[in-house]
């Protein structure tokens, strides 16, 4: 039985799961279609037995084992209902209003077909789906055969870019106008991009027309892992079935972190994003990608790059993956970009695996001057939470770990006289479960460090039970929204014992564990349990709120937990310890004033700020001009104001200000970074400015108190 608690890596977990599978047929009956049949050219798509069975199999699972354990009655239906048309037409781009209105009527029965192993419904709809994008292929090629410059870009009429809720289409002329506004809208944001008429035309076609070519090659299998994922992640985001295919590439597809490049990826809608970039890992170390970033098309070493907008995430990876030391080529269109500027760079990158040695924690000081004095900072950096199992269990002494690395650093930097410790987790999207105890242990006296609530309702209490602190000293600990899992059960820890300063962003919110069940046909990957703190909050949906927080550098509305689709809540149970007084609570407040004095003029944090507030802006737009001189000059506007953000940083550092946006390509060679001082990270060094303030409130009022008596 595997186990999953972080974004990537597997943990070792006390219990294991009996899980009884259905692999009887229950008196299986075909449904009779009612919607609109398609046509022949799909008719080859139909349920096999073992799919069947496999969906049989996904209903009692759920049922006996998923943590929430809801119903499957007409409301999860619905839910099913509205998960899968959103899943196969999420711009609302494809179907018509009158598709919907005859495939209403199954949306309250979705519980019985699935009850009975029906799939048959769930198959029409695809063919529907698969008619209507392949009509909607052939006539956006029928418009660019008349040439890109057939278009009107003086007219001025808009486009709905944001067609979440949009009105379904009364009918094919409706459709028809909508795609020819799409398709202007592809034509206009390459024309701005600096690409010619003719490039247009050809990418656009030679796009298309590989998308209707692809369409024409789907199997069963798609068609079944759609339908019943729609089905399984009616229940929480992270519960998915996987097809035979992709449960051979478990470590890509549970955790979609790509071997080769080191980035976790994920759909949105027409296009692959990066979510996260794994530490030490290829991408990460190029420093030419960034989270939030569109990746348009990949290339092998010097061959000819190949188009992937429209295409699904497991075919993108499949092209991005390849031999240990070759070359693959990525086009990417920055997050920094205004949300219609489709200017993109090529990105080379060299794929390798990324090494245990690379993601190990490692210290720095941190040398900072306050109120007249000189002070020392350890700061130990943790990427993940790691732990060589094949060592450990081949009896190797000297097997790789965070705790006995951080053991070892907090050793060597006590040595060095430090003032106190900043631990950073920025970015740690988590790892080892056993890893987060064990570390909080050196922390702690012993003690609970993270509850585990079981689907049965029983908590299973993880401690640390080695008596005594390793390190007592000052303590603070740096997160962002991309600290996740493991690194939210110990920043958690730390604050519920208020044994640190928890300072940052808000962290992920990912608080829920998975276990992977093979079936017949495939695996299901289904939530069992979720994670407490020690106080008893959840650390689902909601994170660790840091005691002092600093600007998000990503929109917390678009990266996270609370960002996913039916994420369960974020709750309460009893607390595992009563700790004493918190020694923040008085200074908090002061700690806080001090902060915002500090960072409303800091450069970095103002820029953060400001460039958050600028993108949050842009993507409140819902509708964009199709005329080209109006687009023209927005585009100006914006680029323009994102240069004013870059230069006033840039000028407040005593750097040469930019005539324009720099756009850095594989043509342009890419400088390697110098190592940067721990005092030239705003953030870092922010953090030990807090840490500094609160020991000197202590000092302040241990004085008082000794003068009072």
């Amino acid at each position: 039985m595997r186990y999953y608690t972080a974004l990537r890596r597997p943990l070792e977990f006390k219990r294991s799961l009996t899980v009884g599978l259905v692999a009887l047929l229950l008196g299986v009956q075909a449904a009779t279609a009612t919607a609109k049949p398609a046509g022949n050219q799909w008719d080859y798509l139909q349920p096999d037995r073992d799919q069947v069975i496999a969906s049989l199999n996904v209903v009692e699972l759920l049922k006996r084992h998923h943590y929430n354990k809801p119903p499957l009655n007409d409301a999860r239906s619905a839910k099913i209902f509205d998960s899968y048309i959103k899943m196969l037409d999420p711009s609302r781009s494809y179907f018509t209003a009158g598709d919907l209105a005859e495939f209403k009527e199954w949306r309250n029965q979705f519980d019985d077909f699935l009850k009975n192993g029906n799939l048959e419904p769930g198959f029409a709809i695809y063919k529907v789906h698969l008619e209507r994008l392949q009509s909607r292929l052939q006539y956006a090629l029928g418009l660019l055969e008349k040439g890109v410059d057939s278009f009107d870009f003086t007219v001025d009429e808009e486009l709905l870019v944001d067609r979440e809720n949009a009105a379904w289409s009364k009918d094919e002329r409706e459709l028809d106008d909508l795609w020819r506004k799409r398709v202007k809208d592809e034509i206009l944001r390459l024309k701005i991009a600096g690409k010619e008429s003719k490039a247009i035309e050809e990418l656009l076609i030679k796009r298309y027309k590989n998308q209707l070519s692809r369409l024409e090659q789907t199997r069963g299998e798609d068609v079944f892992q759609a339908y019943i994922n729609a089905f399984a992640q009616s229940y929480d985001p992270h519960t998915q079935y996987l097809s035979p295919d992709n449960a051979e590439n478990f470590d890509i597809n549970m955790s979609l972190s790509l071997e080769g490049i080191g980035a976790v990826l994920q759909s949105d809608n027409e296009y692959v994003k990066v979510v996260r970039l794994v530490p030490a890992g290829p991408a990460e170390k190029s420093k030419q990608i960034a989270p939030a970033d569109k990746i348009v098309g990949v290339g092998q070493n010097n061959e000819e790059m190949v188009d992937v907008i429209g295409w699904r995430l497991d075919e993108v990876v499949k092209l991005i993956r390849g031999p240990k030391g070759s070359v693959v080529r990525l086009e990417v269109v920055p997050a920094s970009n205004a949300p219609n500027d489709q200017s993109s760079k090529t990105v080379a990158i060299t794929r390798e695996a990324v090494k245990l040695e690379e993601q190990a924690a490692k210290k720095s000081v941190l040398n900072l001057q306050q109120d007249g004095r000189d002070y020392k900072l350890g700061v130990i950096e943790i990427p993940a939470f790691y732990l060589d199992f094949k060592a450990l269990r081949a009896g190797d002494k000297d097997y790789k770990s965070t705790t006995r690395d951080v053991k070892k650093l907090l050793t060597e930097l006590e040595q060095e006289k430090v003032d106190g410790i900043v631990i950073d987790l920025r970015n740690n999207g988590g790892g080892s479960l056993q890893e987060a105890t064990e570390l909080t242990g050196l922390f702690i006296d012993k003690g609970p460090t993270v509850l585990v609530r079981n689907s049965d309702g029983r908590v299973d209490v993880l401690a640390d039970e080695q008596q005594g602190a390793f390190y007592k000293g000052p303590l603070a600990v740096l997160v962002n929204r991309l600290s996740a899992s493991a690194s939210e059960i110990f920043a958690g820890a730390m604050q519920d014992y208020h044994r640190a300063l928890i300072v940052g962003g808000q962290t992920f919110g990912k608080g829920t564990v998975q276990t992977v069940q093979p079936l017949n046909h495939g695996e299901l990957k289904l939530t069992l349990a979720k994670f407490y703190r020690v106080s008893g909050q959840s650390t689902q949906h909601q994170g660790v709120i840091p005691d002092i927080s600093y600007p998000a550098d990503v929109d917390t509305k678009e990266i996270g937990e609370s960002a996913l689709p039916e994420a369960m809540p974020w709750d309460s149970i009893r607390a595992a310890i009563s700790p004493d007084m918190n020694p923040f609570k008085p200074f908090l407040a002061e700690l806080k004033a001090r902060h915002e004095a500090r960072t409303n003029e800091n450069p970095d944090f103002v820029f953060t700020r400001d460039r958050l507030a600028l993108t949050q802006e842009l993507t409140h737009e819902t509708t964009i001009s199709l005329n080209e001189e109006k687009r023209r000059a927005q585009q100006e506007l914006i680029e323009n104001r994102q240069l004013t953000l870059e230069n006033t940083l840039r000028k407040a550092k005593g750097e040469e200000p930019l005539a324009k946006l720099e756009r850095e390509d594989e043509t342009t060679p890419h400088i390697e970074d110098k190592k940067i001082k721990p005092e030239d990270d705003a953030y870092l060094s922010e953090s030990g400015r807090i840490l500094l303030d609160y020991l000197g409130l202590q000092d302040a009022m241990a004085k008082t108190s000794s003068n009072g008596r």
